[in-house]
């Protein structure tokens, strides 16, 4: 063998070792791959299982012979077999916030109420009764090769009551030596759950190297509101990322999605509930899925998750898990943070539904603090929106009284702009468009000066068009005739038993009420309008179109949102009413024409010069073409 043979072999070995080093799997797919194969396996054991019971059942009907059901448990489970039976009688424990059930079976928590809420319909508020609305598993490879769910096995379970808490441990005693306890610990006045998985002596039980637990969380949300549709909305599965960012699935279609970096938590969230399952060292390879379910199901979504969580064999760390049971309130899920460093801060606010980053500042900084204030000493949601709504109308209103000032400003100018238009020809419009905007420029005018004020009230529109029906200080409060400020209302000559296209079988009154206020404001603005008479026409049907659209876009929203927009359009009114008033227009046009006589040219700068050069440029050649057009 030459020289040049060894090289080209050396080469091609290189190369080879290169490439299946560079393709090597990283950490989280080899985690993810052993997860996958073990859900399999599973599958597989599962069904090789019920096929043998098959099997042996069908054997013993043809020789009339009795076959012990240790033997199966023993084929079935292994190591595991001591724990395959058991007594599955629930454990209820109660405090001032929870109604709580544990199922020896499982070793899980299958049943949830929240005393202090009811639903619609005013029976207790439970978030999941039994293991078919809430099942969380762990998946469990043995040393001898068997896959297995903790959902199969019978844990012993043990309670103690201390002064402030109490604590459950779910006990899975696999033999004399080796045990995994559940510890569950509930504070009497918290929503949240310590929830922490401990190993006793279990080295020889898993295979070496073992150090993570498969999760399979299963969970469906009731329906608690009266509006089914509108609770669907608001109906998502919430996840967040280590590095602080959030993520959902969809909320009105069946979605999917799979996470490869860590999660901190995961939450199955109704539109004024949710259950959350968080861990502290982190969720690995997450794969989350949501079913939208059907129209007649008590269920609105079907949620599955499958992941991994650390586990150490040994017992020395212990797998950190919470439950959270809680009710989607601000100030409640913001006072978990209380006494963390901020890596450790679940953030669980966040998943209260405030808008785009911005709007969320303005409800954060300013409609959630008023709320919140008001709310401290008031206990009629109806009057502490109309207090919102007075408040926020005095913060805004130098920017309201500016945009008035610019629409008016306008409106005394309308004859001199008329004047413009009858000398200077429509053909003529770039010629027609310099000498209007030379008229407002002597004046001082903008014609962009309403828009400014206008812009700045956007985010306090769009932040309470957010934060109404996702307050759930409103649920199940009621005020004149609505018996839910978080839901539609209804009066016995505004409802029948059929659907009307894009309406339903209902017409709020709040919201017919902020339909027709905001018609009335749109005729009030109308009369002032500076536009030609074609342009006029096609405004005017553009502007009444825009409330007839909301009527049917508000129709199943919160009625507390229609009221606080109908009281706002109202006050919007009056203070038109009242700048009319005290704004006399005919000394306004005095005043302007005598800051054009008072004010002194200024010189143009460069690139002014410029600008203008370049239009008289323009028309010149328009004037040229025009001519050997002609």
């Amino acid at each position: 063998m030459n020289n040049k043979t060894l090289v080209g072999l050396l080469l091609i070995v290189a190369i080879f070792v290169g490439f299946q080093w560079l393709n090597r799997p990283s950490q989280e797919e080899i985690a993810k791959q052993r997860y996958n194969d073990s859900i399999a396996q599973i599958q597989y054991e599962q069904q090789l299982f019920a096929e043998k019971e098959a099997t042996q059942e069908l054997n013993d009907s043809v020789s009339g012979t009795d076959t012990s059901n240790d033997s199966i448990k023993e084929a079935k489970f292994g190591l595991f077999a001591n724990v395959a039976k058991g007594d599955s009688t629930l454990v209820e424990i109660e405090t001032d916030l929870l109604k709580l059930k544990f199922s020896p079976k499982g070793g899980n928590l299958t049943y949830a109420e929240l005393k202090k809420y009811k639903t619609f319909d005013s029976l207790p508020l439970v978030l999941f009764d039994s293991e078919d609305e809430n099942s969380l598993d762990f998946v469990l490879q043995t040393a001898d090769n068997r896959v297995l769910s903790s959902s199969n096995f019978y844990f012993t379970p043990e309670v103690r009551h201390d002064t402030d808490f109490k604590t459950v441990t779910m006990r899975l005693n696999v033999n004399d030596t080796s045990k995994i306890d559940f510890i569950y610990t509930i504070q009497d006045d918290s929503y949240k759950i310590d929830f922490d998985i401990v190993a006793h002596n279990m080295t020889n039980l898993f295979p070496p190297m073992t150090n993570q637990l498969g999760v399979q969380w299963e969970c469906k949300i009731s329906q608690k509101e009266k509006g089914r549709k509108f609770e669907n909305r608001y109906s998502t599965l919430n996840y967040r990322f280590f590095d602080k960012d959030m993520d959902k699935l969809s909320d009105s279609k069946t979605d999917s999605k799979t996470a490869s970096t860590p999660l901190q938590w995961i939450v199955a969230k109704d539109q004024f509930f949710s259950t959350v399952l968080l861990s502290k060292q982190s969720f690995q390879s997450t794969r989350l899925s949501s079913v939208v379910m059907p129209q007649d199901s008590k269920y609105l979504k079907s949620y599955s998750v499958e992941s991994a969580v650390a586990f150490d064999p040994t017992g020395n760390q212990p797998t950190n898990l919470q439950w959270y049971l809680v009710p989607n309130q601000y100030k409640i899920l913001s006072s978990f943070n209380k006494g963390l460093e901020s890596s450790q801060k679940p953030e669980l606010q966040g998943i209260v539904p405030l808008g785009w980053t911005l709007f969320r500042w303005v409800s954060q900084l300013i409609i959630i603090p008023l709320f919140n204030f008001f709310g401290s000493f008031m206990t009629n949601y109806g009057l502490i929106i109309l207090l919102m709504t007075v408040v926020i109308k005095i913060i805004i209103l130098p920017f309201t009284f500016k945009s008035y000032m610019s629409t008016a400003k306008m409106r005394v100018l309308k004859p001199q702009i008329d004047a413009i238009n009858g000398r200077i020809p429509a053909d003529k419009a770039l010629e027609r468009q310099q000498a209007q905007m030379a008229l407002y420029k002597s004046v001082g005018v903008s014609p962009m000066g309403g828009c400014l004020p206008m812009l700045l009230q956007m985010p306090i529109l769009f932040a309470m068009f957010a934060f109404f029906p996702s307050a759930i200080e409103l649920r199940q409060q009621s005020f004149l005739w609505a018996s839910d400020l978080s839901s539609y209302d209804t009066v016995p000559f505004l409802t029948w038993n059929f659907d009307i296209p894009l309406l339903g079988s209902h017409l709020s009154l709040f919201c017919l009420l902020m339909t027709a206020t905001n018609i009335i404001y749109t005729k009030i603005n109308m009369s002032s309008n500076m536009g030609q008479p074609q342009q006029m026409a096609m405004m005017k049907w553009m502007m009444y179109l825009m409330p007839l659209m909301f009527l049917f876009m508000f129709n199943d929203y919160s009625s507390g949102l229609s009221y606080y927009y109908f009281i706002s359009l109202l006050i919007t009114i009056g203070q038109t009413y009242l700048f009319r008033l005290f704004v006399d227009e005919n000394k306004l046009l005095k005043k302007l024409e005598l800051s054009k006589a008072n004010k002194k040219p200024k010189k143009k700068s460069g690139f002014m010069e410029r600008l203008e050069t370049a239009q008289k440029e323009q028309q010149k050649r328009l004037r040229e073409h025009a001519k050997k057009k002609n």
